[in-house]
């Protein structure tokens, strides 16, 4: 595996010969100061181009970054070829055999005043010298925001909400319906509440990561334990026991955010949705109604 110093070397290199590169700019992990460093953080890069239209079309200089394990260029997966050849941006993802990847983003030059900010940013070059300095890097625009009302309200209505649909499908025995539930909306709603539960004992200047990754170093260990709790695997009933433990740590970690801020806590929701779900784990699987007259 080639070392950090080898791979800035060969993208530096490239971009001072390549005429038609103006500026590189590298964002990530790899310039914020209180990442862990490991084998398998990539390279994030921005070439500031003149035309990125050329790189598009003919991409043998790709060669020039190493041995290719596999690509992904999303800017065309999913949308039409750009027949004019006027890209605004496009992206290279490249994970090479070596184990290094580098996520490459070509940008016009004259549109580097529109790329939006990002705190973990690093001017590596500006052949034109007209590029405003960047500030020493920092994760501050990775840092979990305190919650506005709407957006708790909505958090705990989402999670209720799609919960009921877990239900429905683990009594269907419908198994990709209801982990793709559980595993989606529900346990982003429940990260969400997490992040804010960590934003306040911290006093907002933890970064959980992406997906909350980083949930564990900052999560009370009864908290985490609670957490690891929540994952289960493809067995019915150790799915149903992973759902009443994600809401049992949602309604722990909402009611001290709502406690913190001054918010409303739906506990009749809450109350509601979690019979509907005892009820429907212990639903005949005959059952050709929901809540007839034999339940009152």
């Amino acid at each position: 595996m080639r070392s950090e110093r080898e791979m800035m070397d060969t993208i530096l290199s490239f971009a001072n010969e390549e005429e038609g590169i103006r500026a590189v700019i590298m964002n990530g992990s790899r310039v914020n100061p209180k990442a862990r460093r490991d084998p398998f953080q990539d390279y994030d890069i921005v070439f500031f181009v003149r035309q990125v239209g050329p790189f598009v079309r003919d991409r043998s200089w790709i060669r020039r970054f190493g041995g290719m394990m596999i690509m992904q260029t999303p800017d065309e997966m999913e949308t039409e070829p750009d027949v004019t050849g006027e890209y605004s941006r496009f992206a290279f993802l490249m994970q090479f055999a070596d184990g290094n990847r580098i996520d490459l983003t070509l940008i016009p030059y004259e549109r580097r005043d529109k790329l939006p900010g990002d705190s973990l940013s690093v001017l590596l070059l500006d052949k034109a010298g007209t590029l405003e300095p960047y500030p020493p890097p920092s994760d501050r625009d990775y840092l979990t925001q305190p919650p506005a009302p709407q957006s708790f309200a909505a958090c705990c209505n989402e999670f209720w909400w799609v919960s009921t649909y877990v239900a429905k499908g683990l009594w269907r025995r419908e198994l990709p319906y209801a982990k793709t539930m559980m595993e989606g909306p529900v346990r982003s709603m429940l990260v969400r509440m997490l992040e804010w539960h960590v934003g306040i004992h911290s006093g907002f200047t933890a970064a959980t990561g992406k997906a909350g990754k980083h949930l564990e170093k900052h999560l009370a260990p009864k908290l985490w334990e609670a957490y690891v709790g929540t994952y289960a695997d493809g067995d019915y009933e150790r799915i149903w026991e992973a759902l009443f433990a994600m809401g049992g740590l949602f309604r722990e970690t909402a009611q001290d955010v709502a406690s913190h801020f001054g918010y409303a806590y739906p506990e009749e929701d809450d109350r509601r949705v979690t019979a509907h779900l005892h009820y429907v784990r212990a639903l005949p699987e005959d059952a050709v109604e929901l809540y007839g007259e034999a339940d009152g």
